[in-house]
């Protein structure tokens, strides 16, 4: 019989926050509590407010997004190719990355320098795949950024309504983003 590691209260309701708060967002620390199988106060001590859950989650969602896109990028024998894995890995990440996606919170300033070291980054990895010939240098880099962005997006919907499985809908996404959907060229 395998026994299954029990998470820590913490744990367990940042799992439960992400369930609870990516299938309703307006759903009360209440249901996180039920859903994480404690009570409010025991909530309420790792987490004395709501803003206080949303930053631990947004910070989670964030340490995890930075993890897959390193690992999949890691070995990849051009900048097209770590592209392409770092697609497929965020992707799989989208049920905590679509709460990220979704959630207004006003964050602190070091995860809003956090955000703009991430999106340095992969302006530079999008400005490398360009230069290897990825999409036309004619193309504007904040286009492409948009587009990679908006099917990542769109993926991560299909996969939450059950359209298509993470890997489904990552070969969709880069075949969307390298051959567009139509006959027809610009």
């Amino acid at each position: 019989m395998v026994h299954k590691e029990r998470l820590s209260t913490r744990a367990a309701v940042i799992e439960a926050g992400f369930r609870v708060l990516g299938r309703d967002p307006s759903a009360s620390l209440s249901q996180v509590a039920i859903a994480a199988g404690v009570g409010r106060a025991t909530l309420h001590r790792h987490f004395p407010g709501r803003g206080d859950l949303i930053e631990a989650l947004v910070s989670q969602a964030a340490a995890e997004l930075d993890a897959a896109a390193t690992a999949a990028a890691k070995g990849a024998g051009s900048h097209t190719e770590a592209l392409k894995r770092i697609m497929a890995a965020v992707i799989a990440l989208g049920d905590r990355q679509w709460f990220l996606a979704t959630e207004k919170q006003a964050a602190d300033l070091q995860m809003v320098k956090d955000v703009e070291r991430r999106d340095q980054e992969f302006r530079r990895l999008m400005k490398a795949a360009q230069s290897e010939g990825l999409f036309s240098q004619s193309c504007p880099l904040e286009w492409a950024i948009a587009a990679f962005d908006h099917l990542v997006y769109a993926a991560w919907i299909l996969v939450r309504d059950g359209e298509a499985t993470p890997k489904q809908a990552s070969r969709l996404a880069w075949q969307t983003l390298t051959a567009g959907i139509g006959k027809a060229r610009l």
